[in-house]
């Protein structure tokens, strides 16, 4: 479940932005147990005429064939709960809320993650568009680290320091339109086999002969994986971890979510290469936004809102 929160409805000023920062915090690391998965990102909104937040962190432009609904984009602060056993997540999300004094949530979607596994290290699931993904994630925590969390000598305040940028896209997928195409044509537009094997018989763990195909005969050189990271041998630097919405009314779809070290050369440059791909026609982004997720501990609250 991912939930954005307001805060300073009543004018906070600086030291009640960091003590409910603190207790939000704290309250979302007392549901981080017991199978669930818990943890905060930090808005631009917070920011906002400051100089002590992340370099890189700002409100999520639209991209081509995006269409945001200012209700569901953006925010102050995104609080995510995940874990196997639905009953859990909902309960931890509540609580969270529940203490969440000052706060309110503006916008909130429910995930799920249809054939959740792990196979060489990596997190796989099966889409809305029947495929699986994450075949491109490292396979290992260390590759993961090296990915995702921001390092010193990057430019970022000392405090970002362990951090990572979160993009989080609420991506509307047009399910019927697609189950109308055959499978064939499907995997031409995605660029694998929807069990993850590549077109051009290679297996999903090893690279693909793209450069052996430079007219796009087995692979469409307008396909979703060949312009997502066309150099198989330099993957773009970030983690995704996305899962399927449905929110009836044939509203379902993906809630893309990644984690880099760089929102520049992570999530933009992958989607600015994906611009005019065979699939957009059925995407369409309707909210979301960037997040910064602070290292463990209450250590950037002194910080951010030191005097």
């Amino acid at each position: 479940m991912v939930l954005d929160l307001a805060g300073g409805a009543s004018g906070w000023k600086a030291a009640e932005w960091k003590g409910a920062l603190v207790r939000l915090r704290r309250s979302v690391a007392a549901v981080d147990r017991d199978g669930v998965d818990a943890w905060l990102g930090l808005g631009s909104g917070l920011f906002a005429g400051g100089e002590r937040g992340p370099r890189l962190l700002k409100e999520m432009p639209s991209f081509a064939g995006d269409l945001l609904d200012p209700a569901q984009s953006h925010g102050d602060v995104l609080v995510q709960v995940a874990g196997d056993d639905e009953k859990a997540v909902r309960e931890a999300a509540e609580q969270v809320v529940g203490r969440a004094t000052g706060w309110r949530v503006r916008w909130q979607v429910d995930g799920f993650r249809a054939g959740n596994r792990v196979e060489g290290g990596k997190g796989l699931a099966r889409n809305p568009f029947h495929f699986t993904e994450g075949f491109g994630n490292p396979g290992t925590d260390r590759e993961a680290a090296d990915r995702a969390v921001v390092r010193s000598g990057q430019g970022e305040p000392d405090w970002a320091v362990g951090g990572s940028y979160q993009v989080v896209r609420i991506v509307r997928l047009a399910t019927e339109l697609w189950d109308k195409d055959s499978v064939r044509e499907q995997e031409r537009i995605i660029g694998r086999r929807r069990d993850g094997r590549w077109l051009d018989g290679a297996p999903a763990d090893e690279r693909p002969g793209f450069a052996a195909d430079p007219d796009g005969r087995a692979t469409p050189v307008d396909s979703h994986v060949r312009l997502a990271a066309p150099d198989r041998r330099n993957p773009p630097p970030l983690v995704r971890r996305s899962y399927s919405y449905d929110r009836g009314d044939g509203d379902r779809g993906l809630i893309f979510s990644c984690f880099q070290r760089d929102l520049a050369e992570g999530f933009e440059a992958v989607q600015k290469r994906l611009e005019g791909e065979a699939m957009a026609k059925y995407l369409l982004t309707t909210g979301g936004g960037y997040f910064f997720v602070p290292p463990p501990g209450d250590a950037w609250t002194d910080a951010l809102f030191r005097d």
